[in-house]
């Protein structure tokens, strides 16, 4: 499964999401995540600005979640389910 969170760098909820994100890797869960920064694209920052963080398990998908981690989304995603 890959992951792809929509970040900024100086953003502390964006780091917390991404800590608590990578807690639930497992060698029975893996997972890759991909770290965008939304200010390096004026789209992105157009798109997600005061969202952010937000993290998709797939960009085709709604988002799982923003600002806080739902680890019980996060969890039904690597299960393979609708979150």
């Amino acid at each position: 499964m890959h992951f792809t969170l929509y970040s900024r760098s100086y953003c502390h909820l964006c780091q917390d999401m991404l800590d608590a994100l990578n807690l639930l890797h497992t060698p029975e869960r893996p997972f890759t995540v991909e770290v965008i920064d939304v200010d390096a694209d004026p789209a992105l920052v157009e798109r997600f600005d005061e969202l952010v963080p937000v993290l998709f398990a797939a960009l085709d998908q709604p988002e799982l979640c923003h600002y806080f981690l739902d680890a019980d989304r996060v969890r039904l995603a690597l299960a393979g389910q609708t979150a």
